[in-house]
Parts: C-alpha cells; sequence; structure tokens
C-alpha cells in the first residue's frame, strides 16, 4: 500500500487549491463593498476594471488548475503503474514546496524575481517526477 503514500501531497495540493479560493472570495467581497468593483463585473469579467487585490488570488487560483494538473496525473500514474518509491514521493513534497512558496509569494509581496523562481523549480521537480514515471515504466518490463 505504498502507492497511498501519494495521497498526501495531493491532499496539500488540494487543501492549497481551496485556501486560494478562499482568499479569492474574500478579497473579491471586500473589492465589492469597498465599491471597487460592482457585481456586475464578476458575471463575465467585463465591463470594468478589476482590482488587483481580486485579479492575483484570481489568476492564482486559475493557475492552480494549470500545471497541477500535471502533478496530479503523475501521482495517479505512479499509482497505478506501481512505480512509487521514496523518490517519486519525495519528488511529490517537493512539488507541493514550491507551489506553497509560489502561492505565498505571488498573494504576497508578489516580487517577480523570486515568484518565476519558485514557478520554474515546480517546472524542474514535475519534469523530473515524470522522467522517473517513465524511466521506471520503461525498465519494469
Amino acid at each position: 500500500m505504498y502507492e497511498l503514500n501519494l495521497i498526501y501531497p495531493m491532499f496539500a495540493m488540494v487543501l492549497l487549491t481551496a485556501t486560494v479560493l478562499g482568499i479569492l472570495f474574500r478579497s473579491r467581497v471586500r473589492a465589492v463593498r469597498a465599491q471597487k468593483v460592482t457585481t456586475k463585473y464578476f458575471r463575465v469579467f467585463q465591463g470594468e476594471t478589476e482590482p488587483e487585490e481580486t485579479a492575483k488570488p484570481g489568476r492564482h487560483f486559475a493557475n492552480l488548475f494549470e500545471a497541477p494538473t500535471l502533478f496530479y496525473a503523475a501521482c495517479l500514474a505512479a499509482m497505478v503503474t506501481r512505480q512509487v518509491g521514496t523518490t517519486i514521493v519525495v519528488l511529490a513534497w517537493a512539488y507541493v514546496a514550491a507551489r506553497l512558496v509560489h502561492a505565498w509569494i505571488h498573494l504576497g509581496s508578489n516580487r517577480l524575481r523570486f515568484r518565476i523562481r519558485a514557478y520554474f523549480a515546480s517546472w524542474l521537480v514535475l519534469g523530473a517526477m515524470w522522467i522517473w514515471l517513465v524511466a521506471g515504466v520503461a525498465t519494469a518490463g
């Protein structure tokens, strides 16, 4: 049942996504209450300029449905092909850590220099996960 060890980093990514959703929701409510944007804007996201305090978490939330889908796919593929070992679990947790750092920077100071590094690190880890997985499947036969 070692394969189930990948459930934990996957769940951590789900929690990160849910947390960002909460931040997004709160930021939109605050922006509407402060009359920085109307509720009409959020129907089709047109007609007004979205304030930065809602745009950042909105973009980050959308981003969590882009590259992380490849992370979930890698974890599931590793589980199905029984290619789960210490290396893939460590890589999965490293991916989660890189995405947490990326979220912290993006939703906080948003210093592009640091944000790009965290984002790039997450892609390096994701690439390593897939290479390790494909190599493991190729040599398992």
